[in-house]
C-alpha cells in the first residue's frame, strides 16, 4: 500500500499560527508532532512494507521532504511538485501516474496532511475493510461516522450495505442546523473525511471516462517530468492547463463503483480554531489553555501563548492566540470569519498572512529581531551541513558574528573559518556565502545596512538546493 498524502493547503482558517509558508500541517498544534508527521507515522503504521508519497507545491517542498527523511528514510516513494494548484482530483492523478509505472494494481491511500486521528487501531480497521473492496476495483471513501449535526462538513450517505461497506448514495452539500440533525437522526449519513483508497488504474479509468481532459493534461505534465534533488517536477505548462476540481466533483460522485467505510477513530480536519477547542482536553471551567498562560474567571475559551504571558480575565467562549508578530482576540462563535482577517491583512500590502517572524528555509531558520528605516537586525541558525546560497546584494551590507558554532564564510575570493564570538563584514555588492561544516547547528546575529532591506534584493550565483 503506498500512502498519497496531499501536502499543499495553506491553512489560513488557523491563522496567526498558521501561515501561508509554514501552514498548519508543519505545526505541533495538537500533540508533541506535527500534524503531517503524524499523517507520516500514521501511514507507515498500516503494515511492514507500506511506503509514503507526497504531494507538495514549492513553497512547501524543503519542510515536506525535511518530514520525510525523518519519519520514513528508507520508505519514501518520491515527492512530487505541483507547478501551480489543480486541486485535488489533478494531485491525485499524478501520484497514481507515478504508483502505475511500477505496478498498475498498487493501492493508494489518498490522506490530507493536516488531519487529527485519535484512535489508530480503529483507522487501520477502516482500512482493512477499505482495501478489500479496492482490490476488486471499488473506488473507497471514509466516511466519519457523526458525534454532533456538523454544519461544516459535506456529508455522504451510505446506501446498501455490504462486507463493512456501503455503496454511495449520494455526496452531500454542507447543512444547515435542522438538516444536519436530521441527518444524525437518521443514522446512515456521515462527514465526509477527504480520504480516499483505491488502486492506482482504477482511478486513471475513471479520471479517463469523465474527466478525459484531466487526465490528458496530467498525463502529459508528467511524461515532461525531471529530477530535482529529492523532488519530481512536472511539466509546469501542461499542468497549468489542467482543469481545477475536486475528486469528489471530478470522479466520486460520477463512478458507478465508489463505497464508504465507516469511520469512528476520533477525527478532526482541524478545520478552525474552535474544532482544536473541542478535541483537546479541558479544564474545569472549558478552558484550553497552551503555553504561558494564566486564567481567573474565564470559561469555555481556547487560550494559545507561543511566548509572551497571556493573562486573561472574566471572558467566555472567546479565541485568543499570541504569536511574535499578531495577537487574534475572537468570539469562539465566528473563528470562521478568521479569514477575513487574513484578506484585510493582503489587502493592507502586509506580510503577516504568509510569514511568521521566523522563517523557514532548506538551510535553517531566520528571524527578524529589529526593523528601522536603514538597518535590520537577523538572528540566523544554519543546521549542520546547511549551505546558503552564493550570492550578493546592490542595496545591503552585512555584519555577522557567530553566536555559537562554528561558519565557514565566502567573502569574494577567500574563505574564512570563524568560531563563537568573532565576526565578518560582507559590504555591499561582493559575493559570499555562508555555510556550516560542524555537528552542532551555527547561531549568528546579522546586522544589515542600506538603502534597501528587502528579501527580493538577492542575486543568485549558485544554490545547493536549486532554488531560482
Amino acid at each position: 500500500m503506498l500512502a498519497v498524502i496531499l501536502s499543499g493547503g495553506s491553512g489560513t482558517r488557523l491563522w496567526p499560527l498558521s501561515r501561508e509558508t509554514y501552514p498548519k500541517q508543519f505545526l505541533p498544534v495538537v500533540s508533541d508532532e506535527t500534524l503531517l508527521a503524524e499523517t507520516i507515522n500514521r501511514g507507515l503504521a498500516l503494515s511492514d512494507d507500506a511506503r509514503v508519497m507526497a504531494i507538495t507545491n514549492e513553497d512547501h517542498r524543503f519542510v515536506v521532504a525535511a518530514h520525510l527523511q525523518a519519519q520514513a528514510s528508507g520508505r519514501t516513494a518520491g515527492i512530487i511538485l505541483e507547478p501551480v494548484g489543480r486541486n485535488t482530483a489533478p494531485a491525485i492523478a499524478l501520484a497514481a501516474l507515478a504508483a502505475a509505472e511500477v505496478n498498475p494494481e498498487e493501492l493508494l491511500l489518498v490522506m490530507p496532511s493536516d488531519h487529527v486521528l485519535r484512535n489508530l487501531d480503529a483507522f487501520r480497521a477502516a482500512v482493512d475493510v477499505g482495501a478489500k473492496a479496492a482490490k476488486v476495483g471499488k473506488l473507497v471513501t471514509f466516511g466519519v461516522v457523526p458525534s454532533s449535526p456538523h454544519t461544516g462538513y459535506g456529508y455522504i450517505r451510505g446506501g446498501t450495505s455490504q462486507g463493512g461497506y456501503s455503496d454511495v448514495a449520494a455526496f452531500v452539500e454542507k447543512p444547515d442546523e435542522a438538516t444536519a440533525q436530521r441527518y444524525l437522526d437518521e443514522g446512515d449519513y456521515f462527514w465526509n473525511s477527504g480520504m480516499f483508497l483505491f488502486r492506482a488504474d482504477r482511478y486513471l479509468q475513471e479520471l479517463e471516462s469523465h474527466q478525459p481532459l484531466m487526465l490528458a493534461a496530467c498525463r502529459k505534465a508528467f511524461s515532461e517530468k525531471k529530477a530535482d534533488l529529492d523532488f519530481v517536477r512536472v511539466g509546469r505548462e501542461a499542468f497549468e492547463a489542467c482543469p481545477d476540481d475536486s475528486i469528489d466533483y471530478a470522479v466520486m460522485e460520477k463512478t458507478r463503483d465508489a463505497v464508504v467505510v465507516p469511520l469512528d477513530a476520533g477525527w478532526s480536519d482541524v478545520g478552525s480554531w474552535s474544532a482544536l477547542w473541542e478535541i483537546q482536553p479541558q479544564d474545569e471551567n472549558g478552558n484550553v489553555c497552551r503555553g504561558d498562560v494564566i486564567t481567573e474567571d474565564v470559561h469555555g475559551c481556547y487560550i494559545h501563548s507561543e511566548g509572551r504571558l497571556i493573562a486573561a480575565l472574566g471572558v467566555s467562549d472567546h479565541i485568543i492566540v499570541e504569536t511574535d508578530d499578531v495577537v487574534l482576540v475572537a468570539d469562539r462563535s465566528r473563528v470562521q470569519e478568521v479569514k477575513k482577517l487574513v484578506a484585510q491583512v493582503k489587502a493592507q500590502g502586509r506580510q503577516e498572512h504568509r510569514f511568521h517572524k521566523k522563517v523557514h528555509r532548506p538551510w535553517g531558520t531566520y528571524e527578524g529581531i529589529a526593523l528601522s528605516e536603514r538597518f535590520q537586525v537577523k538572528r540566523i541558525v544554519v543546521n549542520p551541513g546547511g549551505t546558503l546560497s552564493l550570492q550578493k546584494h546592490h542595496h545591503r551590507a552585512e555584519h555577522w558574528v557567530v553566536v555559537k558554532g562554528t561558519a565557514m564564510v565566502t567573502r569574494g575570493e577567500s574563505e574564512t573559518l570563524l568560531t563563537e564570538d568573532q565576526s565578518t563584514y560582507i559590504p555591499l555588492g561582493v559575493t559570499h556565502r555562508l555555510a556550516n561544516p560542524g555537528v552542532i547547528p551555527l547561531e549568528l546575529i546579522e546586522v544589515q545596512t542600506g538603502s534597501y532591506l528587502g528579501e527580493d534584493d538577492i542575486v543568485r550565483f549558485q544554490d545547493t538546493y536549486n532554488r531560482v
